[in-house]
């Protein structure tokens, strides 16, 4: 591709538009690749024991060797989630700000890639030059600190990523967006912006994250017994506001999670994170005080069912039951896809004893920009042309739309998919072809060795259980010598379904027979004709589709 396209610009995406998550961008120019975040997503409700989703990055190992290196916007996980598994496979420096790197570093070590990987501290004034490719960045306002946008300089004109962004005029941490850095560049002239739409739906403005803290206050004050906040673990706003919640109420913090605890202490030592050293105490401590003193941070907002407090509300975490009195508070929105879990989660608190606060109650904001944000973002950049992403596909042609309102020409005006090339020559910009793109499963130490046949298996097996059929056949003459036995899982009782079970023996036995008069002894279509006669009789019978796995054996 490089020595077709060295003298065009290319913006494609391998995660993050149509789509909540698992964000990765890529700009290409002759020989040189910089790629903007490594995120993953989590599974959706049918990718039945997938833990994470993580982007193909087949086109980038391919040609690994013009990579010059990954910008890293911010520390979330849908941004920073896929690098222990990316390095692995591509070896390219890291250009991230100080929390930001913070973040990624305790990754990397737990992946034993620290040494291994060069890293660069960037800030809002760096200027960093990755091949032909001049970079430079804005500060922005998000739920996590050291969050930036980036400005590329190409030989084909300036391509901004904006980042996750909202416009916080009274931030928590008194550190404003950069807005006449953003004006700056739009009056430089910007070829194409690639914007956030999570919000693009919501009109109006984001409220401030101050705005929350006040209201967890409040129900800080509210509440006579436990308090357990449950929050995204990179939210460090958002656990700011707890920690000065508690400061103000005299309540002790005791941080339930692995991974809440890394992203507080990592916060702490590089100062994001403001909590003298008795406001925290440890877990095992939290019973010695009265319930009125304890506030406890949890994991678990998206109703993980492994999570913290998805244990808690079932009563079996180790350390923690909800008991009567607790008050919750959610103080995140359920990601898209995620609302059934996050309200069964709720129901189980309910029926716990415990006061769930959620909701319209105040206690969450977004960190992304609404659609009157939006706008002032396109009109501080003044693109040339669009390119909508981070979002589901309604919310990018929304965005679209907001693009349009602001004087962008529709035909500027790029929807793609994951996969999609946006090709630069001349000023002029068009569609120009597709690199692989998707999904790669990750389930446990398995990378991508999970596909759509392994999950329709699954599917399969949750739905309507499995059938085991085992027989003995003799080497010498083909017939039967033990069996057929039948194992159900999942399918039916079978002290309950004896006649049924008897029927379907019957069946094998017949079908065995007539293979073996016609001979037939090729044990693929034995198998074959088992599995058809079996699976038309169940279906006859039941009206279900068990999976059936016929296992022969000959002595």
């Amino acid at each position: 591709m490089s020595k077709q396209n060295e003298h065009k610009l290319l913006i494609f995406a391998l995660g993050g538009v149509g789509e909540i998550g698992k964000n990765m961008y890529v700009v290409e120019y002759g020989d040189d690749i910089v790629i903007i975040d490594a995120g993953l997503k989590y599974p959706e409700e049918d990718m039945l024991g997938i833990d994470i989703v993580i982007p193909d990055i087949t086109y980038l190992e391919e040609n690994k060797e013009r990579i010059r290196g990954i910008v890293v916007t911010h520390g979330h996980e849908d941004h920073i989630g896929a690098l222990p598994y990316v390095l692995k496979r591509i070896k390219a420096p890291i250009f991230a700000t100080k929390l930001t790197l913070g973040l990624i570093e305790s990754k990397l070590k737990e992946a034993n890639l620290l040494h291994q990987v060069k890293r660069v501290l960037i800030h809002k004034k760096s200027k960093i030059k990755l091949g032909c490719f001049t970079l430079t960045f804005f500060k922005t306002n998000h739920s996590i600190p050291d969050s930036v946008g980036v400005c590329i300089d190409t030989p084909e004109g300036r391509v901004v990523h904006t980042g996750d962004f909202k416009f916080d005029y009274t931030p928590i941490n008194d550190e404003h967006a950069d807005i006449g850095r953003m004006a700056e560049i739009g009056e430089q002239g910007v070829l194409a912006l690639l914007s956030d739409s999570t919000n693009a739906e919501r009109p109006g403005y984001t409220r401030s994250e101050k705005e929350v803290g006040r209201a967890i206050v409040d129900q800080f004050f509210k509440a006579k017994g436990r308090i357990i906040v449950a929050t995204f673990a990179s939210n460090i706003h958002r656990i700011q506001n707890v920690f000065d919640a508690a400061l103000e109420t005299n309540r002790k913090v005791a941080i339930v999670g692995r991974h809440v605890s890394e992203v507080v202490r990592i916060a702490r030592e590089l100062g994001y994170l403001y909590a003298p050293d008795h406001l925290l105490i440890d877990i095992d401590e939290m019973n010695r005080l009265p319930a009125h003193k304890v506030c406890i941070l949890s994991a678990g907002s998206q109703g993980e069912p492994i999570s913290a407090l998805t244990r808690m509300a079932k009563s079996s975490h180790k350390q923690v039951d909800i008991i009567p009195g607790d008050t919750v508070i959610f103080a995140a929105t359920p990601i898209p896809g995620n609302e059934k879990l996050v309200s069964r989660t709720i129901d189980q608190l309910f029926r716990a004893g415990a006061h769930v606060v959620y909701g319209l109650e105040g206690v969450h904001v977004s960190g992304h920009g609404s659609q009157e944000e939006l706008k002032l973002m396109l009109n501080l950049m003044k693109p040339k042309y669009f390119i909508p992403i981070h979002g589901e596909y309604r919310m990018l042609r929304q965005h679209g739309k907001l693009a349009e309102a602001t004087g962008v020409p529709s035909g500027n005006i790029f929807l793609i998919e994951n996969g999609d090339i946006v090709e630069f020559h001349k000023g002029k910009a068009r569609l120009g072809g597709k690199v692989p793109a998707g999904h790669v499963l990750i389930d446990g130490l398995g990378v991508g060795d999970v596909g759509n046949i392994v999950l329709r298996d699954r599917k399969l097996l949750s739905q309507d259980g499995i059938l085991i059929v085992v027989v003995t056949l003799s080497k010498e003459t083909g017939s039967v010598i033990s069996g057929p036995d039948i194992i159900s899982r999942g399918f039916v009782y079978v002290r309950e379904s004896e006649e049924l079970m008897d029927e379907a023996i019957q069946l094998v036995m017949t079908t065995l027979e007539h293979c073996q008069n016609v001979q037939t002894h090729d044990w693929s279509t034995l198998k074959t004709h088992i599995r058809d006669a079996l699976s038309r009789f169940l279906y006859e019978q039941t009206r279900r589709r068990p999976m059936i796995l016929p296992i022969i054996m000959e002595a």
